[in-house]
């Protein structure tokens, strides 16, 4: 079992260097900023609360995370009687830690058979995610098939041919513009049929009109529910880091039409707007499942809350 085991650290460790990297403009943004404060002030007082209100809204960490991790401070400041703001910068990283926490069932559907619908706008790397965990998840010996049931974009369904043809996993589809629910009904079947471990369904992200999509949605579940009733189901939204604020705008809308279980945030590489990992979970309870910093397969990972706080306030 340790030969196996040997190969997963170096690329965790890469991921966490490139992680680092990739999260240079956050750390510029929010530690530099953080650090300035508890270097600039000599004592505690409301301006020393207020600044660092201001650096953490500033750096995508939204309203009420800051307002929660800042309460949170005020009273172990209280409570631990600390009298210099450089004392306070541990105590701040531990919150916004515990804020990450993803829970111990966050990969529950690794074990056993599972399906996952996964939702997201065009443009933010929804159907390169997609590649990438069917990929993932062949590595770790399960039988992976693919539903193109983004049959509304053009070139989606090539789109995921590819990168099935990659990871090397079967796909179910039929032509462009076919019913969403139909390919789930076929590839629900050929799950079954092929005693697959986990069934990935690409689904079309239509926030224009969002009547279509709850309705589109509804329909895929009520065939889940009826026909595939014993797999543990999932759905995840994917959103693009980059877009910050609007990046929880469309988490909302996709929470209206969907039962929401995680969030694969992409595009954390380059981005100023990192903080908004901790914005997701404190303002919509639900946690950021992957993270993607890049275009190779293994740039995708399960989040790391250590890792991801490291990366922000360690030089």
């Amino acid at each position: 079992m340790e030969s196996s085991a040997e190969p997963e650290e170096p690329k965790k460790k890469g991921f966490f260097a490139r992680l680092k990297e990739g999260l240079t403009k956050t750390r510029k943004s929010l530690s530099s900023g953080l650090n300035s404060i508890f270097s600039g002030f000599s004592h505690i007082d409301d301006d020393f609360y207020e600044e660092l209100e201001e650096v953490m809204i500033m750096s995508d960490l939204g309203v009420r995370a800051t307002d929660e991790i800042l309460e949170k401070l005020k009273q172990q400041v209280k409570e631990q009687h600390i009298k210099e703001p450089a004392d306070c910068r541990e105590l701040l990283i531990r919150t916004i830690r515990e804020q990450m926490d993803v829970g111990e069932n966050a990969y529950d559907f690794e074990k056993e058979r599972s399906v996952l619908l996964v939702v997201g706008v065009n443009g933010v790397g929804k159907t390169t995610s997609i590649g990438k965990l069917a990929s993932q998840q062949k590595q770790l010996g399960r039988k992976v098939i693919l539903a193109a049931a983004d049959t509304f974009r053009a070139g989606a369904i090539e789109q995921l041919g590819e990168w099935a043809h990659r990871a090397g996993v079967d796909m179910i589809a039929q032509g462009e513009g076919s019913d969403p629910a139909a390919v789930v009904y076929d590839a629900v079947s050929a799950a079954k049929a092929r005693h697959a471990d986990i069934l990935i369904c690409d689904t079309a992200g239509r926030l224009h009109n969002k009547k279509n999509l709850m309705e589109e949605l509804k329909k895929i579940n009520r065939i889940l529910d009826r026909e595939y009733a014993d797999a543990h189901k999932e759905t995840l939204v994917v959103l693009d880091a980059t877009t910050g604020q609007n990046a929880m705008a469309q988490a909302r809308e996709f929470m209206a039409a969907a039962d929401v279980d995680g969030i694969i945030l992409t595009k954390m590489d380059g981005t100023a707007k990192g903080g908004i990992a901790v914005a997701i979970q404190a303002e919509l309870g639900i946690p950021v499942k992957y993270i993607g910093i890049g275009e190779k397969i293994e740039d995708l990972q399960k989040f790391d809350a250590d890792a991801y706080v490291e990366a922000i306030f360690n030089e």
